[in-house]
C-alpha cells in the first residue's frame, strides 16, 4: 500500500501542476477542454490519495504530525513531490529493512 501511496502522490502533484497549463488555456485562449479533463483526473487522484494516506497511515501507525502533513501536502501544489521525499521514501526503506 506504501507503494500505491507514493504513485498517487506523484500523479496528484503532476495533476496539480497541469493547472499551470491549463488555466491559461482556459482564460486566456478560451479552450476549457484541457482543464476539465485534468481537472477530474486531479480529483480522482486527490480523492485516492488521501484515503491512501488514511489507510497507510492506520497500518502503518504514523504519528499525528506524518499523517497532517502528508494530508496538507495535497493543497500546496509540487507539496505530494516533498512529501514522497520527507515521509513516504523513508517510510519505504524502514519497511523494506523490517521485512528483510
Amino acid at each position: 500500500m506504501l507503494r500505491t501511496l507514493r504513485i498517487l502522490a506523484i500523479g496528484e502533484g503532476i495533476s496539480y501542476l497541469l493547472f499551470a497549463i491549463t488555466m491559461p488555456l482556459k482564460y486566456y485562449y478560451d479552450l476549457p477542454e484541457p482543464n476539465y479533463v485534468v481537472g477530474a483526473a486531479h480529483g480522482a487522484l486527490f480523492m485516492a490519495y488521501i484515503a491512501a494516506v488514511a489507510i497507510v497511515a492506520y497500518r502503518y501507525r504514523w504519528s499525528l504530525g506524518n499523517t497532517l502533513w502528508s494530508l496538507l501536502a495535497s493543497i500546496v501544489p509540487g507539496g505530494t513531490f516533498v512529501a514522497d521525499h520527507k515521509i513516504f521514501a523513508p517510510e519505504a526503506r524502514r519497511q523494506a529493512q523490517t521485512n528483510a
